[in-house]
C-alpha cells in the first residue's frame, strides 16, 4: 500500500481552491487543464488491539475511573502553528467546574523553545496533560478511546488526525479556519469553534447531547468512506504509474 505522506493532498471539497488553481495558474496553458486530477488523501486507521486505556490515563497523570471521564485529545507537534495552548486556560476553567473533563495534548517536540513554553504552561494548569508522541497504532487506539478529538491550529493544510478520528467514529471539535472547515461541516461531520469560549460551549453541548454525538460520528465516518478511501487513492496512483509506463514505452 502506498504511503499517503508522498501523495498530493488536495481535497475534493475544496472546489473553490481547485477552480482558482485551474483558471488562474493555468489560464495561459489551456493544454494543461485536461491533465489535472484532484485526488483526496486516503485514510486508514490501525488501532493497537493490545492498547490499555487505563495505562494511558495513568501515564497522563489522570487517576480516575475511566467510566466517568471525558478525555479531549489534541494531537499535534509542539510548534506555534498548531497553537496547542489556545484552549488551555478555558479548558482548565471548565475542568475546575467539572473535574471529570480533561484535555490531553499528544505530539512530538518539534520546536525546543516552544516546547519548553508548553511544558511550563501545562505543568501549572489543572485539567490539562501533555504526553510525548506515540506509535501510530497506539495513537489510533487512544483516539478510539477518547471522548473527542481537538484541533486548535492557526493554519492547516488537511489534518490527518481529524480524518482519522472520523474514521474511528470519534467526534471532532476544530478551530474554524479554512483548512478545517474544508473537512468539518459544522454540526454535520463535527463542530467548529471560533474562540476558546465557544469551544467550551460546544464541548459541553456535545457531552450533554448523545444524539448530536451519534449523528456527528455517523456523518464523519460516511464522509471519510466517500471522500478519503485509501483503496481509491491506491488505485489512482497505481493507474497513474501504469499510464506513465505506457507513455514511456511509446
Amino acid at each position: 500500500m502506498y504511503s499517503s505522506k508522498f501523495f498530493w493532498k488536495l481535497k475534493r471539497r475544496k472546489q473553490d481552491r481547485f477552480h482558482w488553481l485551474s483558471h488562474a495558474r493555468f489560464a495561459a496553458q489551456p493544454h494543461a487543464r485536461d491533465k489535472i486530477y484532484v485526488q483526496s488523501q486516503g485514510i486508514v486507521t490501525v488501532p493497537n488491539a493490545a492498547f490499555n486505556w487505563n495505562t494511558f490515563l495513568h501515564c497522563s497523570g489522570i487517576n480516575q475511573s475511566a467510566d466517568n471521564l471525558h478525555i479531549f485529545l489534541l494531537v499535534c507537534g509542539l510548534r506555534q502553528v498548531k497553537d496547542p495552548l489556545y484552549l488551555v486556560d478555558a479548558f482548565s476553567e471548565w475542568h475546575q467546574e467539572e473535574p471529570n473533563v480533561y484535555m490531553v495534548i499528544v505530539g512530538p517536540e518539534v520546536d525546543p523553545v516552544f516546547t519548553r513554553e508548553v511544558k511550563a504552561k501545562v505543568k501549572r494548569t489543572p485539567g490539562v496533560r501533555l504526553l510525548r508522541e506515540m506509535p501510530q497504532e497506539d495513537l489510533h487506539a487512544a483516539l478510539k478511546n477518547c471522548f473527542a478529538v481537538l484541533n486548535s491550529s492557526v493554519s492547516e493544510g488537511m489534518s490527518a488526525a481529524i480524518l482519522e478520528a472520523m474514521d474511528l467514529e470519534v467526534p471532532v471539535l476544530a478551530r474554524n479556519i479554512p483548512g478545517n472547515a474544508a473537512v468539518v461541516k459544522h454540526e454535520v461531520t463535527g463542530l467548529l469553534f471560533s474562540d476558546p469560549q465557544e469551544f467550551v460551549q460546544l464541548a459541553k453541548r456535545l457531552v450533554s447531547d448523545p444524539a448530536l454525538e451519534k449523528e456527528i460520528v455517523a456523518n464523519g465516518k460516511e464522509y471519510v468512506r466517500m471522500y478519503h478511501s485509501w483503496q481509491v487513492e491506491r488505485d489512482t496512483y497505481q493507474n497513474l504509474i501504469c499510464t506513465l509506463e505506457g507513455s514511456t514505452e511509446e
